[in-house]
């Protein structure tokens, strides 16, 4: 499908290292994410994730990075039977009532090395900068490789949680992890997006579409939906 003239310029702001905002859709979470490139993370881009939008800050990473990676779905570690008997807590805390999805993407927390805190502005952005470079840096490599430059790096738990693309992509879960993971490839970058959920001011729901609308006017910000982006890998929502 020939992109959209919206797409165009969320493609080409993002390929430029400029944030975009996408809105999931009107049938899963209702919510929309304010997304920058992981490798671009500054400072002064964290604080206005944090100030702007209210919801969780998460590093949203491509299943390709997360298995070059070697990082786990914290879903499957909670429910393994080993663990789970050991401590039983987690079989009491099993997510089985999500209401828009049933599957977790959160994978671990990382703080870099070099942090103190971790939670910073400064650590956060460094956390974030590093590991999108690092994704980048070890894509021709082998995991063995790769695992051992992360941890060279990287600690965890830590500040900065990551949420791993589902295998399969967009084609089997229309995640924010999904969507935001799928404008990095478009803009030919490395599958790693950091972003947080806007929240109204008050911070008991979602921002409403056109609040995010008129942001995204106001800091002329591109804005696209899920289904704008499903149509450029031509899957039907």
């Amino acid at each position: 499908m020939e992109p959209s003239t919206e797409i165009k310029q969320a493609i080409a702001a993002f390929a430029r290292g400029e944030p975009v905002m996408v809105f999931d859709s009107d049938f899963r979470e209702r919510e929309t994410d304010l997304l920058w490139p992981a490798a671009a993370a500054t400072p002064a881009i964290m604080r206005r994730l944090r100030q702007d939008c209210g919801g969780l800050l998460f590093l949203a990473i491509g299943d390709d990075v997360g298995e070059m990676f070697g990082l786990p779905w914290l879903q499957d570690i909670h429910t393994h039977p080993t663990l789970v008997s050991e401590n039983p807590v987690l079989g009491a805390l099993i997510t089985n009532d999500l209401e828009y999805d049933n599957r977790s993407a959160f994978t671990l927390s990382l703080n870099h090395r070099d942090t103190y805190t971790g939670i910073t502005d400064h650590d956060r952005a460094l956390t974030t900068r590093r590991f999108g470079e690092l994704a980048n840096e070890m894509k021709d490599e082998n995991q063995e490789v790769a695992i051992k430059a992360l941890g060279a790096e990287f600690r965890t738990p830590g500040h900065i949680p990551l949420c791993r693309e589902a295998r399969g992509g967009l084609s089997v879960r229309q995640g924010h992890t999904e969507l935001a993971v799928a404008i990095a490839r478009l803009a030919g970058l490395s599958a790693c997006t950091i972003g947080a959920e806007m929240l109204q001011p008050d911070g008991d729901r979602a921002l409403p579409v056109e609040e995010a609308r008129a942001y995204a006017r106001t800091h002329n910000i591109p804005m696209l939906t899920g289904s704008d982006i499903m149509n450029q890998f031509n899957i039907e929502e």
